[in-house]
């Protein structure tokens, strides 16, 4: 948590995300290093799943690339370690899917990725209502790393309100419906859906 509130000293902030395992493993841990050390304040680390329902064709593509050259999670952990020994000191934030996590074993999926350099999570097909198994999990580490809750453009008020007051390390704010990919342009009112986020609460919000 220490390295996630000191990047969130600087506004804002750039938070990349590129999938271990694209287009082969070890071009993926030196993409990953060289964002790190030239400008990039977190790095979304992705994990790759064979059915990422929440990607565009661009990262569906990529983590399909990754699967076949034979990446799992096992091997991703141990390049968030080779990160960290390379000299990578900014958050690094896993995100991916509940499944793999699930079959893993989720006490020893946190454990692991604690240890070898993981700052927290974020996990786009885990709802909030339903993470407190995941949530558990965590706390069998001393450092209690946290789930990152994505926050949806379409939430109530009332869910905003829980969700924002809930949140830790920052909140992910999800700024138009759909799948992830490339925009013309961002999303009509995003000023005001930022605003009211922070209304609920004054942690960091990333889009």
């Amino acid at each position: 948590m220490n390295r996630i509130v000191n990047a969130f000293k600087k506004k804002p902030i750039f938070m990349p995300y590129f999938p271990l395992g694209y287009p082969d493993l070890d071009t993926s841990i030196d993409v990953i290093e060289a964002l790190a050390k030239n400008g990039a304040d977190l790095i979304e680390v992705g994990l790759s799943f064979s059915d990422p329902l929440a990607d565009g064709p661009v990262i569906q593509h990529a983590t399909q690339i990754a699967l076949e050259k034979g990446i799992t999670i096992k091997k991703s952990l141990a390049a968030v370690k080779e990160l960290r020994q390379r000299g990578v000191d900014i958050p690094l934030i896993l995100m991916g899917y509940y499944n793999p996590m699930l079959a893993y074993g989720l006490e020893n999926f946190v454990c692991e990725a604690v240890e070898a350099g993981a700052d927290g999570f974020i996990i786009p097909d885990l709802p909030t209502g339903e993470s407190d198994e995941f949530i558990v999990a965590t706390h069998t580490s001393p450092s209690h790393p946290p789930l990152i809750p994505m926050l949806p453009p379409t939430s109530s008020p009332e869910r905003m309100d829980r969700i924002a007051r809930n949140a830790k390390g920052f909140i992910y704010l999800v700024s138009v419906i759909g799948v992830t990919g490339e925009r013309k342009s961002i999303s009509e009112g995003l000023g005001n859906l930022i605003a009211q986020v922070r209304e609920h609460r004054s942690t960091p919000v990333c889009v």
